[in-house]
This record gives C-alpha cells, structure tokens and sequence, in this order.
C-alpha cells in the first residue's frame, strides 16, 4: 500500500494522485488527521477531497479514481418522476426550500437507516462540521415540505460554482428524488454544469450521473471554486428548468 498521509492541524493535504489505488482495501483513501474546520473542509474541496469516518475512527480524507458525477444537463428525468414533480409543483400544501432547516436536513440523513450499512458515518463530530460550514455560506440544504412538515432533503457543499452533493434522505416516497430535481433545476438556472456525488450507485445512474476521470474532475473543480458563488435561494419558476418543452430536450 502507498503511505497513508498524517495531517498535522493546518497541514497541506498531499497530492490526490497520492491516494490509494482501485485495488486497495480503501480505494481512494488519501490522508488521516488534521482537522474539520471550514478553512480545512474548504481546501479539501477545493481539492477534490472529502471526509467520511465512522463515529469513533479517527478524521480521513478521500479523493476516490474515477469520480461519480451528474452534469446537469444530462439529468434524467423519467416520466414517473416528471409526473410527482408536476404535482407537487401544482400542490399549494407542497414546498421546495432552501435552507430553512440545514441542520434538521443532516439529521434526516444520520437516523434514516440505509440497506447493508449499520449506523451512520453522520457523527456528532461531523454534524457540527457541516453546521459551521453552512453558517459560513458553504454549505446548503435543500428540502421537501409537505402540510408544513419537512418529509425529505438533500445537503451539499458549495465552493464558488462547484456542487458536492453529500448526503438525502426522505420519510416519504419520491421525497429526496424531488429535492434532488429541485437542486438540478437550481443548478441549471443558476448555471452551475455539475454536481460530484463521490461514489458510484446504480440509483445515481439511472438520474444520468456517470464516472469521470479524477483528474479531470478536479480541474473542473478548481476552476468552478474560482467563480462568483450564486445566491441560494428556490423560485417555483425554476422548475420550468425541468419541466418545460424546452428543457426535455437538453
């Protein structure tokens, strides 16, 4: 196995070509250590790396080969799906927000249990992370409400114009896949080409995501990190992104 990088607090993170191999026991690990403030998490991103840790283990950072990403013109949007958007678009109890419940989001995400995974790697440590990061402008939930009660959301990290997507979860059917449709249809107003979803899932495919190069994926970053960030925030006209003739044939 190549080294494995220990981060003094403050300290650079190591190259990314650097991190552990496809055929290794943790394909893409990069680094244990330093710390999970916003200037640290920032420069990860910037840099095609993430944290994922278990309760208990110590800090460790990624930056998997290839990388899973959606471009968000290329999101799939079957007809099943076009149809609940429709609805709900049309429903006055129905409502796509922005960043109104950040932290109950993430929540969300750690208690909802998932198949052939036991607990969460949502932690203590790493929900006070992502809260601090959401307070500094980095960070952004979106979220499904239903009769005034949040059902379903997603939660992401921002850097300028680059989109990590981290985590959803839903209490009802359809509920993340509308608040990811709700992200893509920002996305596509607002101009932001891509949104990284770290790990490859047959249910990301099937929404259009496809593997990419790390290499290019990290260019794409570091270029996207150095444009004005957009302001977060939904109008119901954004659906139009999704649901208009026109946009059906993107």
């Amino acid at each position: 196995m190549p080294p494995l990088a220990e981060l003094a607090p403050g300290q650079p993170f190591p190259p990314i070509d650097q991190a552990w191999p496809a055929n290794s026991p943790a394909a893409g690990l990069l680094a244990v250590g330093g710390m999970l403030d916003v200037p640290t998490l920032v420069n990860a991103y910037e840099h095609a790396v993430f944290p994922w840790f278990n309760e208990g283990e110590p800090t460790l950072w990624w930056s998997p080969n290839p990388r899973m990403v959606l471009h968000t013109d290329r999101f799939r949007l079957h007809r099943s799906l076009r149809r609940t958007l429709a609805r709900f678009r049309a429903d006055p109890r129905c409502e796509l927000r922005v960043d109104t419940a950040f932290e109950q989001v993430m929540l969300g995400c750690a208690r909802v249990p998932r198949p052939g995974q036991r607990g969460t790697w949502i932690g203590q440590r790493m929900l006070e992370a992502y809260v601090r990061l959401h307070e500094a402008g980095h960070a952004h939930s979106v979220e499904t409400w239903i009769d005034g009660r949040l059902v379903a959301g997603l939660y992401c990290v921002t850097v300028g114009r680059a989109v990590f997507g981290e985590s959803m979860f839903t209490l009802v059917t359809d509920g993340s896949k509308i608040a990811l449709a709700g992200l893509v249809a920002f996305c596509r107003v607002r101009g932001l080409p891509l949104i990284d979803c770290q790990q490859n899932t047959a249910h990301l495919a099937s929404l259009g995501a496809t593997e990419i190069p790390r290499a290019d994926f990290a260019r794409a970053v570091q270029a996207l990190a150095l444009e004005p960030a957009p302001a977060w925030r939904f109008e119901p006209v954004y659906w139009d992104a999704l649901l208009s003739s026109a946009a059906e044939h993107r």
